[in-house]
């Protein structure tokens, strides 16, 4: 308990014209168990136009939640988690995005994980609350199922990929920070890159089931199939800065899409190809109902099971577009930029 009591811990929250994801968030924050003395929230303002700033003032006055806020012209997430980084205080330091909420014995389970000294960096799980809608409980079943993209993110019982830590709830001690800096200019993806030079130093990552937070993600099939197109643009700029961040599992619906949508060509000339497209369109379904039915045992509910056989498809085909998309600008476009995709309304 000493050691846990030591710990004084700066939650670095990122953050841009989301005032009513931050409530909750704040609201979340307000009843934890860890003591408001041992922790403090670094809210960097990434030039918002809402009401973030009488929200902060608001909690801070009122409610007495320790938070420190910094304002600073649009630049975009890597640069707000870096000045949230440069004028944290903590022991150590903690991502959480503005579209999370925590439960109670958050800072709590991650002060205990962090007690003995043998992890350096570390993230948690993500997952839906009960009272969320069926689309979010859809789009959670997606992002975290083994058939989703559980498995690729190093998380579920069976993994196909190295674990790293994504920026919705991560954290490490600040020796980390000082060590190898910050996060780079990457829109999407500059937490992948910070924790895969985490993996290059050697640093000690671990996964702690206990810190889960909820997350809300993308709250419509449009905001889900933008975030997740510029998920697959954002894996061919990690593959151009090293090539350990591209592995074959990342191409696998890339590459469903391009077989697929030539069986289908094939099927209007061949009546052999139309066989095997019936069987492979057959195949798809029963994986598809497969996912349906682990759905529906997780949230016992027939719409989110349907609802996630719809997320899954988009999940597959957005990300799929999204990395040959950044195939074909990474091959016409010249120069070390990073490629964009989404970028106008991405909110929307």
């Amino acid at each position: 308990m000493h050691a846990q009591a030591s710990l004084f811990i700066s939650i670095i929250i990122p953050t841009y014209n989301r005032c009513e994801e931050l409530e909750e968030l704040f609201e979340s924050l307000s009843m934890q168990a860890y003591s408001e003395a041992r922790f403090e929230i670094v809210l960097v303002d990434d030039g918002s136009t809402d009401e973030t700033k009488f929200l902060t003032d608001l909690f801070l006055e009122a409610r007495g939640l320790p938070i420190r806020y910094f304002y600073q012209q649009n630049q975009g997430p890597g640069p707000s988690r870096n000045l949230g980084m440069q004028k944290a205080r903590g022991d150590i330091f903690v991502f959480i995005d503005s579209d999370c909420i925590a439960p109670p014995d958050w800072l709590e389970n991650i002060a205990a994980g962090m007690a003995d000294g043998s992890v350096d960096a570390f993230g948690g799980p993500d997952q839906c609350r009960s009272d969320f809608p069926p689309l979010l409980k859809a789009i959670d079943y997606s992002m975290t199922s083994f058939i989703g993209t559980g498995g690729a993110r190093g998380t579920t019982g069976i993994k196909v990929a190295k674990y790293y830590p994504r920026s919705f709830n991560m954290g490490f001690r600040r020796k980390v920070y000082e060590r190898i800096g910050g996060m780079g200019n990457l829109r999407h993806g500059q937490d992948m890159e910070f924790s895969n030079r985490l993996h290059r130093q050697g640093f000690h990552i671990a996964f702690l089931p206990d810190i889960g937070v909820y997350h809300k993600r993308r709250t419509s099939l449009k905001r889900f199939f933008k975030q997740i197109f510029n998920w697959g643009v954002a894996r061919i700029n990690l593959g151009r800065i090293d090539k350990q961040m591209l592995r074959p599992v990342h191409a696998l619906p890339a590459l469903v899409i391009v077989f697929y949508a030539l069986l289908t060509l094939g099927a209007l000339f061949s009546a052999s190809t139309l066989r095997g497209w019936i069987g492979i369109t057959a195949l798809g379904f029963v994986l598809l109902c497969f996912a349906g039915v682990q759905s529906f045992i997780r949230h016992k509910s027939i719409r989110v099971a349907l609802l996630s056989m719809v997320t899954l498809t988009t999940q597959i085909v957005a990300y799929g577009l999204g990395f040959w998309f950044g195939v074909y600008k990474s091959i016409v476009s010249r120069g070390d930029e990073p490629i964009r995709g989404f970028t106008k309304e991405y909110y929307k």
